[in-house]
């Protein structure tokens, strides 16, 4: 996510500047969203990965697609999405949707942030599939309340043609009422329901209740929602159960996400964008579980106007799951970073951590990977959380280059 938005949602003020905003650049580009069969994905976690599974299988399957996420967008070739926000300002937005529409392709598969829909970004665009992974706590710093949040997500679900719904979450019966049409999906109930779900250190399988067999080459528990999703829509589109399989298997990695990073260390190290509780809460157990030493995980939490009643429930769930916790700057702005840490912290004391035992505060960020590689031993697995495949980090003085990927890589060559 790591968006830069200013403006208040509920300043009233401000609504018809942003439909004005969105119309004027629809205008400018011929509205380009009208032109292409567009499948939106919103959801606090999930969103990206979902995107790209959908993108590729109907690629695989033949069918022109573009796709527009947080890491990304493009057609044929993924262009780096060098902008700190999901869903981009609407000139870039129309923008890049005729690009992607002149390229020839039929559909679009556009990840939209509460953020986009709040302030209607999305005017102008007709969803025909609206897809939901899940909502949880995340951006209360703007839009106030959880429901306010929640509602926003519902806005494209009503002018979707059909629903996608993850009838493990809570709010599903909300997305529910506003479409006319749609199908369900999880673990513990829905219209598409996994089971014999087996999690593998490279992936995941699982069977549907008609016999379907799926499997990913993307780990983590929280991919058999994602692909459940994916196959939802493969089938709305008419796709084979064949495409559909196959298309999902051969998604090998998206950025950023559960990135495995090998410099012939002797312990495991993922690099992913988790950075909230309830990612947290889906990712961990499941590290812990296929871990044959201890579990590092090294995380911070935004800064700014970002939502602050989060730190303290990661700090918690990080202190269950993970044998040591080491906590780091994430994106600071102007908040001061202890001040920060210190928040995350009473979350993971009163798990039990330790400060200096296994709870550990290594503000500079490269400083605490350099710290967990050192620490990490034969067997362990480390976890760098929160930044992705984000290319800055943001500290007081403004924004500066920056790619975890670099710097895990440079901290490993120094053990």
């Amino acid at each position: 996510m790591g968006m830069k938005e200013k403006i208040p949602f509920y300043d009233s003020a401000v609504v018809p500047y942003h439909i004005g905003k969105s119309i004027l650049f629809g205008t400018l580009k011929g509205f380009p969203g009208r032109k292409i069969t567009v499948i939106g994905v919103t959801g606090t976690n999930g969103k990206t990965t979902t995107s790209f599974m959908i993108w590729k299988m109907l690629n695989h399957a033949g069918y022109k697609a573009g796709v527009m996420t947080t890491v990304g967008w493009g057609v044929d070739e993924i262009h780096e999405q060098k902008e700190h926000m999901t869903t981009v300002d609407v000139s870039l937005l129309n923008k890049r949707i005729k690009t992607i529409v002149d390229s020839g392709a039929k559909y679009l598969v556009l990840e939209l942030t509460s953020h986009a829909l709040a302030q209607h970004r999305d005017l102008g665009i007709p969803i025909e599939i609206a897809v939901m992974t899940n909502v949880t706590h995340e951006h209360l710093d703007y839009h106030k309340t959880f429901e306010r949040y929640r509602d926003a997500k519902r806005k494209m679900f009503k002018k979707a043609k059909y629903g996608i719904i993850n009838a493990d979450d809570p709010s599903a019966e909300f997305f529910e009422k506003d479409v006319s049409e749609y199908a369900t999906y999880g673990i513990k109930g829905g219209d598409l329901r996994a089971k014999k779900v087996k999690l593998r250190p490279d992936g995941v399988e699982y069977e549907l209740d008609d016999g379907l067999k799926v499997k990913t080459r993307i780990a983590g528990q929280f991919n058999v929602s994602n692909s459940l999703a994916c196959v939802a829509v493969g089938r709305r589109l008419g796709l084979s159960d064949k495409q559909i399989v196959d298309g999902i298997y051969a998604l090998t990695e998206v950025e950023g996400r559960m990135v495995k990073i090998d410099g012939k260390q002797k312990f495991t190290a993922i690099m992913d964008y988790a950075h909230t509780p309830d990612a947290f809460e889906k990712l961990l157990p499941d590290m812990k579980k296929a871990t044959e030493g201890r579990l590092i995980v090294m995380f911070g939490s935004a800064g700014g106007r970002r939502d602050p009643s989060k730190r303290e429930p990661m700090g918690e769930i990080a202190g269950k799951y993970a044998d040591i916790v080491v906590l780091t700057e994430e994106d600071d702005r102007d908040t001061p970073g202890e001040e920060i840490l210190e928040m995350i912290a009473a979350g993971a004391r009163k798990s039990g951590k330790k400060d200096g035992k296994d709870l550990i505060m290594v503000h500079d960020r490269p400083s605490a990977i350099l710290e967990c590689c050192k620490m990490a031993k034969k067997g362990d697995t480390v976890l760098f959380l929160g930044k992705g495949n984000e290319k800055t980090i943001e500290r007081a003085d403004g924004a500066h280059d920056y790619y975890e990927l670099d710097e895990i890589k440079k901290a490993l060559k120094k053990i």
